[in-house]
């Protein structure tokens, strides 16, 4: 887990590794970015912790994990409140509070504000959008409450912010949106990149060299990501969206499906720390499953997308189609596939279940 080191005589808290070398008896130390903010203090300038991945301690109880996936969703973006979020859950929004002031060191708000400030400042750095485009793309509300935001986590505006971006930040790209990947030290991108190869949805997915590509679709129109090597700290992501609204939920989605956060601990017999990667979207994942059995998987799942997947012109690779919504899936609608009667009732409950627990983002 990431400990943060905070230096009271400064106010400034540091990541690991940070060449400041402040004395032992000035120095606090805390699980989470969030936790030092929320004490007063801000993010060093010289290690910017806001470039590293920071993934929630495992020792948090399950209820309190729980929340977080949930605000890591969007649950308290766009008018979100911790009493919402708090009868989500099943609890009040007071004790809700108190265990994660005991377990995180900061409030369901405070930690949200901190994501989102960090990822805002990523796209300053790396970026040249707009500011109202950046304080949407982060999940803020408004330009006031992104720049209030701002100045309570970093001590400056968005404005000051992008004038101290050092040279090296921006991203040159050739259409799209570039933007650094956090990974945590030991992450293994061939292994993962293995991993997507040989489950890669046809039209939907592919791997060429080192770059994975996908379809997504925001609010119905198609998109595309790309993700291939930076440096030993990141992965470089590419983003070609309809709009940039929400863009801080496509990237955490991304660093679930590439289990940028995950534990390298894991240990196999001649292979040391492995990583398991994540799901894209779990109907997808289902559909996969469900299809597996069949001696015909690759045929059937080349006609279930082409039937029922929308179009994505213009994209690289054989790249033609985006994954069905759940919403298309119907019994009439699988009928000219010719499924097994047991398979075809499991990706229609399967769509059903989805469509009623309405997932935060798009699929």
């Amino acid at each position: 887990m990431t400990v943060f080191s905070a230096v009271v005589t400064t106010g400034i808290y540091c990541r690991p590794g940070c060449a400041a070398r402040p004395l032992p008896r000035n120095t606090r130390t805390f699980a989470s970015a969030a936790a030092a903010e929320a004490a007063g203090f801000r993010a060093c300038r010289r290690c910017r912790p806001y470039r590293t991945s920071s993934p929630v301690g495992s020792s948090a109880p399950e209820i309190v994990c729980e929340a977080v996936q949930m605000i890591i969703g969007g649950a308290l973006d766009d008018g979100g409140t911790e009493a919402a979020l708090a009868q989500r859950i099943g609890m009040s929004p007071r004790h809700l509070r108190r265990l994660f002031l005991q377990h995180l060191g900061a409030s369901p708000d405070q930690l949200a504000r901190s994501r989102r400030a960090h990822f805002a400042r990523r796209l300053l750095d790396d970026t040249d959008l707009a500011l109202l485009d950046v304080a949407f793309a982060s999940g803020f509300g408004s330009l006031r409450q992104f720049n209030r935001a701002m100045r309570e986590v970093f001590r400056a505006s968005p404005g000051e912010l992008r004038a101290r971006r050092r040279k090296a930040d921006r991203l040159a790209a050739d259409g799209g949106l570039t933007l650094r990947l956090p990974v945590r030290p030991g992450y293994d991108w061939a292994a993962v990149r293995s991993f997507l190869t040989a489950r890669a949805l046809p039209f939907v997915e592919t791997v060429s060299g080192d770059t994975y590509r996908r379809t997504i679709t925001m609010a119905g129109a198609p998109g595309l990501i790309e993700v291939f090597p930076g440096e030993p700290e990141f992965l470089l992501l590419s983003v070609h969206l309809p709009y940039w609204e929400g863009l801080i939920h496509v990237v955490e989605r991304v660093g679930r499906l590439l289990a940028v956060d995950a534990d390298h601990g894991v240990r196999v017999p001649g292979r040391g720390g492995i990583l398991v990667p994540g799901l894209w979207d779990e109907f997808e994942a289902g559909v996969w499953t469900i299809l597996s059995g069949q001696p015909e998987r690759d045929r059937l799942l080349k006609a279930f997308i082409t039937l029922l997947g929308g179009p994505a012109p213009g994209l690289p690779d054989g790249l033609t189609r985006t994954f069905p919504h759940p919403g298309a899936v119907t019994p009439d609608s699988l009928r000219p596939l010719g499924l097994p009667e047991p398979e075809a009732a499991a990706i229609t409950a399967l769509a059903a279940t989805r469509l009623s627990e309405q997932p935060a983002i798009p699929a």
